[in-house]
C-alpha cells in the first residue's frame, strides 16, 4: 500500500522572523496539510531590543524571554539545536543538537532565518576581553560583572585598581550601543550611593564610535538630542575614533588615548549568520540574496528573511535592502509564512513590501527620543512611544504582564543591585558565547549529507 506523506516545513531559527512564521502557519495550515518543525537551541523568542533593560535590572531574563512550549494548541517539532550546515541539492538541513549530535533533518521547504552575530574585526584582544550584547546569557553576565566591578573597587586599597574597575567602555553608537551605554550608566550610578567608599566622580562611562554621528538614522535633530542627554549624565562621547587593541586592564583607542578598564563592551553591528556562508549561494554584503518574494532564485522551496537575507525595500526603491530590525523580521516572518503556503497549494507568492513606522530609543528614565511616522519626540512624550511600541511587540499577554510589572516595579522601587553569582561559572567574552567555530563549509556539508546517505542505503 502506498504511503502518502505530508509536505515538511523546516523553519531555522527562532527570532522575530522565524517564530512569527510559525506561528502564521500553524494558524493557516490544516494539521494534515504540512509537518511543521523548527530549529533553534533555546525554546523561547528572545525579545532582542529590550536586552539594555535586562542588563541593567530594569528588566528580568524571564520577562523578554518568550516560551514555545507555553501553549498546548501550537502542533510545531522543536528541534533542540543549531544549524550548522544546508544542502540545498539534497534538502537537507545538518543540525547540532544540544547534546552534540550531529542529525541530517530532511524538508520539501525550508525557512532561513538564523538571525545574525556580532560583527567583530580583527582587533587583536576584542574576542577575548570583550562583552557582547546578542543573548540572554549576555545580558545576565553582564549585569553580574558590572555590579561585581562596584564590589571589588569597593573592597580594593589600590587606586589604580581602582580606577580601572570603575571605568567602562562600550562600542557601537548604534540603538544597541546607546541604549546599553544609557541603561548601565544609570545602574552605576544609582548603585554607587550604596558604596560609601566610593568616589561617584571615579566612574566614568565611554560610548565610541567610529562614525561621525550618533545614530544617524534619527536624523541631526534626535541624534543630537540623544548626544546631549548622555553627555549631560556624564558619558564621554567619541565618535570617529575605535578600538585598536584590546586586553585584560585596559584598552587603546585608535586616537592613541589607553583607558584603564576592565568593561569593555563590543555591540559594533551585526553580520548575517555564519549559517548563510554554507549555502554557496549570492550574498549580499554577507546576507542571502533572495528576491522580493523571499524566494532564494533558482531553488524551489528555499526561502530566507530577517538579519540574514537581503531582501530589496520595495518601499524604497533604488536597489535598498530591508535593515535588520525587529519590524521588518516581524511582517517578514508573516509574509514569508504567507508565501510558503502559497507555493504549496500552487498559487502565486508576493513581494514584500513594508513602509518604515519610524525608531524609538529608550534612554532609561524619563529620557528617551522617538521618531513615529516622521515626528520627533523627546522625553517624556518619547518615552511613552518606546515602551508602548516594545510593550504591544511582544507576542504573549503573560510577558506583556511581567514587562509592565517590571517598569512599575522599578519606577517605584529602584533596583536592587543583587549579583547572581551566574560570572563566577564560566568566562563570558565574544569567543565564549557566539560559537562560530561550529559552522561547516559548503564542501563540509555536501561530503557529511553523502556520507550519511550511503550509510542510510
Amino acid at each position: 500500500m502506498d504511503t502518502v506523506t505530508r509536505p515538511r516545513i523546516l523553519v531555522v531559527g527562532a527570532g522575530f522572523a522565524g517564530v512569527e512564521c510559525v506561528r502564521r502557519l500553524e494558524r493557516r495550515l490544516a494539521p494534515d496539510e504540512a509537518d511543521l518543525t523548527l530549529v533553534t537551541p533555546f525554546s523561547y523568542q528572545l525579545y532582542l531590543p529590550l536586552l539594555p533593560q535586562v542588563a541593567s535590572g530594569v528588566l528580568t531574563p524571564q520577562s523578554v524571554a518568550l516560551s514555545l512550549r507555553r501553549s498546548e494548541r501550537y502542533r510545531t517539532r522543536i528541534i533542540p539545536g543549531g544549524a550548522i550546515g544546508v544542502d540545498l541539492r539534497a534538502k537537507v538541513c545538518v543540525i547540532r543538537t544540544i547534546d552534540g549530535e550531529v542529525v541530517d533533518e530532511p524538508y520539501d521547504y525550508i525557512v532561513l532565518a538564523p538571525g545574525s552575530v556580532t560583527r567583530t574585526f580583527d582587533i587583536p584582544g576584542l574576542t577575548d576581553h570583550a562583552f557582547g550584547l546578542k543573548s540572554l546569557a549576555e545580558a545576565a553576565y553582564l549585569r553580574d560583572h558590572v555590579i561585581s566591578q562596584l564590589d571589588i573597587a569597593d573592597a580594593s586599597h589600590d587606586p589604580a585598581e581602582r580606577a580601572s574597575r570603575l571605568q567602562f567602555v562600550v562600542v557601537g553608537g548604534g540603538y544597541a550601543g546607546t541604549e546599553t551605554a544609557a541603561c548601565l550608566q544609570r545602574l552605576t550610578h544609582a548603585a554607587v550611593k550604596r558604596y560609601p567608599r566610593l568616589d561617584p566622580g571615579l566612574i566614568k562611562w565611554h560610548l565610541i564610535d567610529i562614525a561621525p554621528k550618533l545614530m544617524p538614522e534619527l536624523g541631526e535633530n534626535l541624534g543630537h538630542s540623544a548626544q546631549q542627554i548622555l553627555t549631560r549624565r556624564g558619558i564621554e562621547i567619541s565618535l570617529g575614533v575605535s578600538i585598536a587593541k584590546a586586553g585584560a586592564e585596559e584598552v587603546t583607542f585608535t586616537d592613541g588615548r589607553v583607558v584603564p578598564t576592565r568593561t569593555l563592551i563590543w555591540t559594533a553591528g551585526v553580520v548575517a549568520s555564519p549559517l548563510i556562508g554554507t549555502l554557496g549561494a549570492e550574498t549580499v554584503r554577507g546576507r542571502l540574496a533572495v528576491n522580493a518574494d523571499m524566494c532564494l532564485p533558482g531553488h524551489d522551496g528555499v526561502f530566507a528573511l530577517g538579519d540574514s537575507a537581503a531582501v530589496p525595500d520595495v518601499a524604497k526603491g533604488d536597489g535598498a535592502v530591508c535593515p535588520p530590525t525587529a519590524q521588518h523580521a516581524l511582517r517578514q516572518g508573516r509574509h514569508v509564512a504567507e508565501n510558503v503556503i502559497a507555493t504549496l497549494r500552487g498559487l502565486p507568492t508576493r513581494q514584500y513590501v513594508h513602509r518604515d513606522l519610524g525608531l524609538v530609543v529608550d534612554l532609561g528614565g524619563k529620557d528617551a527620543v522617538s521618531k513615529p511616522l516622521g515626528i520627533e519626540l523627546h522625553g517624556v512624550p518619547a518615552q511613552a512611544v518606546a515602551r508602548g511600541y516594545h510593550w504591544s511587540a511582544l507576542r504573549t499577554g503573560v510577558a506583556k504582564t511581567r514587562v509592565m510589572t517590571n517598569w512599575l516595579l522599578n519606577a517605584v522601587a529602584g533596583d536592587d543591585f543583587v549579583r547572581t553569582g551566574f560570572q563566577a561559572h564560566r568566562p563570558g567574552s565574544l569567543r565564549d558565547f557566539e560559537y562560530l567555530d561550529a559552522y561547516l563549509t559548503p564542501e563540509q556539508v555536501r561530503a557529511h549529507v553523502g556520507e550519511a546517505g550511503r550509510a542510510a542505503r
